[in-house]
């Protein structure tokens, strides 16, 4: 059986941001594996009323792939797929993109230093194997007594049923996140009579934006460096973004009043807007961006139940408020498994599951290699998410990492890649550090980026994207146990960027970004990574 170099699972930003970014460093000998029919992960699955970007799209897109014919600031779900679509294309995979074909299984063989792939069909043997299935995959379905026993249609934001008519019905939507922010004004235009189930109250600030003139487009298209200066605009302005959502005294309170005077301005009861006030501090859980929200939720279309769903009999839905609703249909705007990846139980390493290994929360070094998983790299995984800039950057930079350390691999006698626990503890040590004052875990809240089972930030990155980079590109290949003839002869050697404290790649709230500098209009391969230290926002 023919042996493949790098396996990549999931063909959405991350899964394509690889693939590219091997081929760019010559690395053709990659088989890209999709579960689904199509690429595009999250823009393929969600398709709910209003579905849309909170990052500006000029942003919002792989640096090999700058678009310049974006239609709106805030991309539309099915225009993001649309151009995800466009760079499966023009990256050219051919047969190495498997479509219809599922991760069932995956283990590592120490006697060949292969990782064996099940697929339910023709199974993969890989030298090294990507994980890029996404945090937002497998939808979360609260455990709400008698839910099962709803007598109309219920379905989750991200599997939208289409067929079901929504002018004149009772609607009950669950949940008061990203999603819902963005549907329930739809659904109040649409003319349905919306029961909004309200946990926790976000905080939101204006969006602004609209559509992108079509003179604004041709330019851009015709003048390459425009386009790569508007992304580093952007870019520049998201990594300001963090001294708010991280617990910056000033900045965050700049940011607060913002969002009060959004709802005050948009929400004329009082009685409406305390209920839509949060009492945890500005960042602790993702800031929302609409000017659409507070109107819906202040119009006669929609009721806000200030409670949780507390239980389900047949049409009648009771809050925990003791409050009674009937609807037609309900809809679960209640977020994903993120935190804990449903892919973690199907990867076997050395010693055990990922999921075994992260029964306390994720753990890696470097948001993307796992102690006894040798030739492994996750993206979008562990310390990997922002929650004031690009996501789509840091899978970007993980992939360059994955390009630098396959490289590292091939100069091996032993093309074996082992990280070392020690390295591993560290990382999770520095990222513990960053971490501990941050509103994400003193600000009064429950989120998604913490992992209730050990109470760590598993999700976020504590720092901004600057840092990031340079975390990864001050790595030296000690993170690795050493091999004969090739990196540190220490086993115990402690990693380059981890031996300094203070350097600019720590990951803490004190991290500043370096000067902006004009990005590169196309990702440069190997060593090089696709955007230069200044260019995304908000993700």
């Amino acid at each position: 059986m023919r042996v493949v170099d790098v396996a990549i699972v999931g063909a959405g930003f991350a899964g394509l941001a690889m693939a590219g970014a091997l081929r760019r460093a010559g690395r053709d000998d990659i088989v890209v594996l999709e579960r689904a029919d199509d690429v595009g992960g999250t823009w393929r699955d969600n398709t709910y009323p209003g579905v849309a970007c909170d990052v500006p799209a000029h942003l919002y897109s792989l640096a090999a792939h700058p678009n310049a014919g974006w239609s709106r600031t805030f991309a539309r779900g099915q225009e993001i797929q649309t151009y995800l679509q466009g760079v499966a294309a023009r990256e050219g995979l051919g047969d190495r993109l498997r479509l219809r074909t599922p991760l069932l299984g995956a283990e590592w063989d120490a006697v060949d230093a292969v990782w064996r792939l099940d697929t339910g069909a023709e199974p993969v043997v890989a030298r090294s194997l990507v994980l890029a299935c996404g945090r937002l995959t497998e939808p979360h379905v609260p455990d709400i007594p008698g839910l099962e026993s709803f007598d109309g249609p219920i379905f989750h934001t991200a599997r939208w049923d289409h067929s079901v008519a929504l002018t004149g019905t009772r609607v009950a939507v669950v949940g008061t996140g990203a999603s819902a922010v963005q549907l329930v004004p739809e659904l109040a235009r649409r003319g349905a009579q919306v029961t909004l189930f309200q946990r926790t109250p976000a905080w939101i600030v204006p969006r602004g934006g609209g559509d992108i003139p079509g003179a604004d487009r041709e330019h851009l298209d015709a003048h390459p460096g425009d386009l790569a200066r508007l992304r580093a605009d952007l870019y520049a302005e998201g990594e300001q973004r963090f001294a708010s959502r991280s617990g910056d005294a000033a900045a965050s309170a700049a940011a607060r009043a913002t969002a009060l005077d959004h709802l005050h301005a948009q929400v004329a009861d009082p009685a409406l807007r305390a209920a839509l006030t949060p009492d945890y501090a500005f960042g602790c859980k993702r800031v929302l961006l609409s000017d659409a929200f507070y109107p819906a939720v202040a119009s006669d279309a929609v009721t806000l139940e200030p409670t949780a769903l507390a239980a389900v009999d047949g049409p009648m839905l009771t809050a925990e408020s003791g409050e009674r609703y009937e609807a037609d249909v309900l809809v679960l705007a209640t977020g994903f498994a993120s935190a804990q990846q449903p892919y973690a139980d199907l990867v076997r390493g050395e010693d055990g599951t990922l999921a075994a290994h992260w029964s306390e929360g994720m753990t890696s070094f470097g948001s993307t290699v796992v102690a006894g998983f040798p030739n492994l790299f996750v993206l979008n995984g562990p310390n990997a998410s922002l929650g004031h800039n690009s996501a789509v950057l840091m899978a970007e930079e993980q992939a360059a990492y994955v390009v630098r350390a396959l490289c590292e691999r091939d100069r091996r006698p032993d093309p074996v890649l082992r990280v070392r626990p020690e390295a591993e503890a560290a990382y999770t040590d520095e990222i513990a550090a960053a971490a501990a004052s941050t509103p994400w875990l003193t600000g009064g809240c429950r989120n998604w980026y913490v992992d209730d089972r050990s109470g760590r930030l598993t999700l976020l990155w504590p720092g901004t994207v600057q840092a990031f980079r340079e975390r990864l590109v001050g790595t030296d290949g000690s993170e690795f146990f050493a091999t004969p003839g090739s990196g540190p002869e220490a086993a115990g050697a402690v990693p380059a960027a981890a031996a300094s404290p203070g350097r600019a790649a720590s990951p803490g709230p004190a991290a500043e970004p370096a000067p902006v500098a004009e990005p590169a209009p196309v990702a440069q391969p190997a060593e090089a990574i696709p955007i230069r230290p200044h260019v995304h926002p908000h993700a």
